[in-house]
């Protein structure tokens, strides 16, 4: 059985064929169209008609690629549930998402190429050198922080972002610790003092720390206008092998 199937200009009933297939073999599907996108779920937002890729994969993840920028204009995360239907003149390809309750519905105007992909792959990104490495050696070695610092959670979600390290300090303070890789600047001491107001809302006494190999002239003085303090520690060097891995690719 190969692996890729394609249909150039498909007919209505090609195009629902290979849908139907490609959804039960739970295969990658990939579809370049003109369409029109409608949102309905914690805002709404309607894309009028333009040429698009639309991407649709095995674990109910599901999204619409304009011709510029990385970021998909639309999309719905990994559990959505997918199909498919005709209406009037249209086929519609929809996402659902039960909670929080969205529905993303894109209008197929012109089908210019589909294809499904049987795609086998069970490797996962080893971490080498990023964030991400530099996070579980700190939450592992909590003391490179600072002596009698207990981490509690690893990319916590607070609302106002996400906290890379959270954890509290010998005394029982909290303490708000935020990563970079490299030379830490305006932006990254901005981020730390918004999660750490954030934090003071609800706990009186809140630490914040930035870690990172160095810090901009800047971003020294910002820090200690608000109070905050600075770690310099560089992250986990890389292993003398080949091309050097990672979780995520940005």
């Amino acid at each position: 059985m190969s692996k890729v199937k394609s249909v150039s200009n498909p007919s209505r009933e090609e195009l629902l064929e290979l849908l139907d297939e490609g959804l039960i073999t739970r295969s990658l599907i990939v579809i370049f169209a003109r369409c029109r996108v409608h949102y309905d779920g914690r805002a709404k937002s309607e894309l009028g008609p333009g040429d698009r890729v639309i991407m649709i994969k095995p674990d109910g993840t599901f999204l619409v690629h304009q011709k510029e920028k990385r970021e998909p204009v639309n999309w719905q995360p990994p559990g959505s549930f997918v199909s498919f239907y005709s209406d009037g003149d249209h086929l519609v390809l929809r996402s659902l998402r039960k909670k929080p309750r969205e529905n993303l519905g894109v209008e197929l105007d012109e089908v210019y190429m589909a294809s499904i992909f049987r795609a086998e792959d069970y490797e996962a990104l080893a971490l080498t050198g990023s964030e991400a490495e530099m996070l579980e050696m700190l939450f592992n070695n909590p003391e490179m922080i600072e002596p009698g610092f207990k981490a509690l959670f690893k990319e916590k979600d607070i609302g106002r972002g996400i906290v890379d390290l959270l954890g509290r300090d010998a005394n029982g303070n909290l303490v708000v610790v935020e990563l970079k890789r490299r030379k830490a600047d305006l932006h990254a001491v901005s981020q730390l003092k918004r999660y750490v107001e954030a934090l003071k809302k609800e706990s009186e006494n809140v630490r914040g720390i930035l870690v990172a190999p160095s810090i901009t002239e800047g971003a020294k003085k910002l820090l200690e206008k608000e109070g905050l303090e600075f770690r310099a520690i560089k992250p986990p060097k890389r292993e003398k092998r080949g091309w050097g891995r990672q979780t995520t690719l940005f």
